[in-house]
């Protein structure tokens, strides 16, 4: 049996049996014309009937008016009305005076963000970033849409490794106390896309205190996951505006959240958080852009949502239906591709991707072959600036969309182009 057999250690001819017994296998994929998509982290439909009584929630005879007496159906209120600045406060562990409550996407509340810091800097900074050619520090593996939106704008894009514990902290302060052109790092800390990491503490105090050449330097920290926990032992991640305000840097950070896949991804809520002078700063700006977000929005997720132990319960709904698909790809992940080093893989606490790395040179290879199989998965590359991995070993799963029997099936494919690849690979080398 070759089951867990250590395939760099198999001599040709059982490499070659091995495949063709696998390669048998593909090809009855193949004749199944399957059609398979597992490209994007989506809610599944499942996940969306858990917050489907939140569109009843609000009607016309129910008071329409914020709890300050604003009118929700008018103009007006453009940072967020109390209710939701204070469920969102809560969430974050900001003060309500720290946070703005946006329209539906975080995304584009930190595409604005670049958007205005290239139009008219950060607050505290000397002049908008567009004025010469500026970096941005990109922990990776990565998420893709923070790197599309530095190709937006023209931002350099500097890789520095992610670590089982964050960013690789050596090398991102030598490059922040060196260059005045590097403005900001993007983070996602908590269940890291695609990795699942989450920040320790010391990586938040360092990325608070450390020191940077950039006197308007920014870490755009994109709390995405921070109630989307499998375990009843959530990863714990400390407070990064409070770290920056202890450190004396509390203009240095941007805190994006949403409620993309709390609730409803077309419909949620969005909220940056952030000091004070940061806000105020802002408020100016956005007065220009906007008359007010969607208040009646905001008022039906206050009131579906309640608090944060109600929130709770919520999230353990979705995770019932998560869980079940997150161990599903790990065990076949392990029965499949354990003790063969030719795949490695992380096992998240919480979030909506695991990470699987192969053998250098392979990834691209792998995607494309279950591709043909009928299984897409996200773009190998994607979690690197430029669509490039460095390593081409990289790739997303994303095992939230699909039912169970179909995320099985595509596993299935995947596993077996990862050993094919893998296996065709070493036979090149023993060439």
């Amino acid at each position: 049996m070759l089951n867990h057999k250590d395939y760099s250690k198999l001599d040709t001819n059982e490499l070659k049996e091995h495949y063709e017994v696998l390669n048998e296998k593909y090809d009855g994929y193949l004749s199944q014309n399957l059609s398979l998509d597992m490209s994007r982290g989506k809610p599944s439909a499942e996940q969306l009937e858990l917050s489907k009584e939140m569109l009843n929630i609000v009607s016309t005879h129910d008071d329409l008016h914020a709890e300050d007496g604003s009118d929700c159906l008018n103009y007006g209120v453009i940072d967020g009305i109390p209710e939701a600045k204070r469920f969102f406060s809560n969430m974050l562990g900001v003060s309500t005076k720290e946070i703005i409550i946006g329209g539906n996407s975080s995304l584009n509340m930190m595409f604005d963000a670049i958007s205005r810091a290239m139009l008219q800097g950060v607050y505290g900074g000397a002049a908008n970033w567009g004025k010469a050619p500026i970096k941005f520090i990109c922990p990776t593996p990565g998420y893709d849409r923070h790197f599309a939106i530095c190709e937006f704008f023209n931002i350099e894009m500097i890789l520095v490794d992610l670590t089982h514990e964050g960013p690789d902290m050596d090398t991102v302060e030598d490059l922040v106390r060196a260059d005045d052109s590097i403005k900001g790092i993007w983070c996602v800390p908590k269940y890291s896309n695609p990795e699942g990491i989450t920040y320790s503490d010391q990586i938040v105090d360092r990325l608070a205190s450390m020191d940077t050449k950039a006197k308007d330097f920014r870490i755009f920290w994109d709390d995405a996951y921070t109630v989307h926990h499998l375990t009843n032992t959530p990863d714990p991640l400390k407070n990064i505006l409070t770290a920056c305000k202890e450190a004396g840097h509390a203009d240095r950070v941007f805190m994006f959240s949403s409620t993309s896949k709390i609730t409803f991804p077309g419909a949620g809520v969005a909220v940056l958080a952030a000091s004070e002078d940061n806000l105020n700063f802002i408020r100016k700006q956005i007065s220009i852009q906007t008359i007010g977000p969607d208040k009646i929005n905001q008022l039906r997720h206050v009131r579906f949502l309640r608090d944060l132990d109600h929130l709770k319960l919520h999230m353990e709904k979705h995770a019932a239906i998560i869980k079940p698909k997150f161990d599903l790809v790990l065990n076949k992940f392990e029965s499949e591709l354990g003790g063969k080093n030719i795949a490695f893989w992380n096992k998240p606490n919480g979030g909506y991707f695991i990470s699987l790395n192969t053998l250098d040179g392979c990834a691209q290879a792998v995607v494309s072959m279950a591709a043909k199989a009928g299984v897409k998965l996200t773009n190998a590359g994607a979690t690197f600036p430029y669509g490039q991995d460095p390593r081409d070993r990289n790739i997303r799963i994303a095992p939230t969309y699909p039912s169970l029997t179909e995320l099985e099936t595509a596993i299935e494919v995947l596993c077996l182009c990862v050993q094919l690849v893998s296996i065709n690979k070493f036979l090149i080398q023993a060439v």
